[in-house]
């Protein structure tokens, strides 16, 4: 079965970068374009094949909204885009179509233009999920964190992918912090789970050991100042939450982002989102995975993901060979010495503190 997924520009700047039509214009002049555009085909993928032998291909459909147009717009507007880009799926022969990045951000996660268009839809949250939590697990593991002994923190936790995170990982850890922007909406999330603590407050951080951080804010919210010396960051959210700051300024800390994954086959692209050659966001292979085992199912829909979700795409990646590739940081590989400073930091925070 073919696909589709949807891509958007981050910001009015990655317009003057690929196309040379752009570079005479500011950003208001770029976004004023943008809203006259017609979605249309970005790129095509190839090569996407599991162990067993099957197979799919599909395209890039590239949604001409920023993630700040993508908020301040009426949704109106902005499902008449999504709608339209789905219609261009459904042309090009397509079973299933991903929504990627602020496409399931905006609205309702989906579901209206699903109920509208009556096409499978699905978000990619679920795999984002698994491979976030498998991912910043393995890296506890890698510069020694006690787990039972550590602090979680979820920043985003009453959304769809923070709260799923919270669910499975709270109980691997001593204590949990949740940060929400509703403290209402954030402390019934945290009367779900054994022990945790609900907060509006960013600097409540600086406790944790351990950070998974997956809001929808277009601002880089987590910078070097709320981090704890020797902490794991989790950055799931696209747009990334942590800032560039954090790269440069905090050696001592390893800030990754979630799923990345190794595509199985000859993974080709013709449209470059900035990954190495036969890798992919999560959320972009939860689709391809569909594809592959001809799923037009709406299999991640709407704001909401259970473990049984997550539990059953990391059970289909399995089966179809795709898996966690590694560690990136602000797009570049995390190198061994990277991890073995973030270990040396954290060895000797606790031995300042005699532990």
């Amino acid at each position: 079965m073919k696909f589709a997924f949807l891509i958007h520009p981050l910001e009015p700047a990655d317009m003057r970068r690929k196309y040379p039509f752009f570079r005479p214009f500011n950003d208001r002049m770029i976004e004023r374009i943008l809203l006259m555009m017609k979605p249309k085909i970005a790129g095509r993928i190839t090569g996407i094949q599991s162990p067993d032998g099957k197979r799919t291909e599909g395209i890039f459909i590239g949604v001409a909204l920023t993630p700040k147009m993508f908020m301040e717009l009426p949704l109106e507007t902005v499902y008449r885009k999504l709608e339209m880009a789905v219609e261009l799926a459904k042309r090009e022969g397509c079973g299933i179509v991903g929504f990627g990045a602020f496409t399931s951000v905006v609205g309702d996660g989906g579901t209206t233009i699903h109920d509208r268009t009556g096409f499978p839809i699905t978000t990619g949250n679920s795999y984002t999920v698994a491979t976030a939590i498998e991912g910043t697990l393995d890296a506890c593991n890698r510069v020694g964190i006690d787990r039972k002994q550590a602090t979680l923190a979820v920043v985003g936790a009453t959304g769809s992918i923070g709260r799923a995170c919270a669910e499975v990982m709270a109980p691997e850890f001593g204590h949990v912090i949740l940060v929400g922007r509703d403290l209402p909406r954030t402390k019934a999330v945290a009367a779900e789970i054994p022990g945790a603590e609900a907060t509006t407050d960013l600097e409540a951080i600086k406790m944790a050991d351990v950070l998974v951080t997956v809001t929808s804010s277009d601002a880089e919210l987590i910078q070097p100042e709320h981090l704890k010396q020797g902490a794991i960051i989790c950055d799931v959210a696209r747009p990334r939450d942590v800032s560039v700051r954090v790269g440069r300024e905090r050696p001592d800390v390893l800030a990754i982002e979630g799923g990345v994954i190794e595509v199985p086959g000859n993974f080709q692209s013709t449209f470059d989102f900035g990954f190495p050659p036969g890798t992919a966001y999560a959320c972009m292979s939860e689709t391809f995975m569909l594809a592959l085992e001809d799923r037009a199912e709406c299999f991640t829909l709407g704001k909401s993901v259970s473990s049984e979700q997550v539990r059953e795409s990391q059970e289909m990646a399995k089966r179809l060979g795709f898996k966690l590739a590694g560690y990136r940081s602000f797009e570049r590989a995390v190198q061994p010495e990277q991890i073995e400073r973030v270990r040396q930091a954290r060895h000797q925070a606790s031995a300042a503190m005699g532990g």
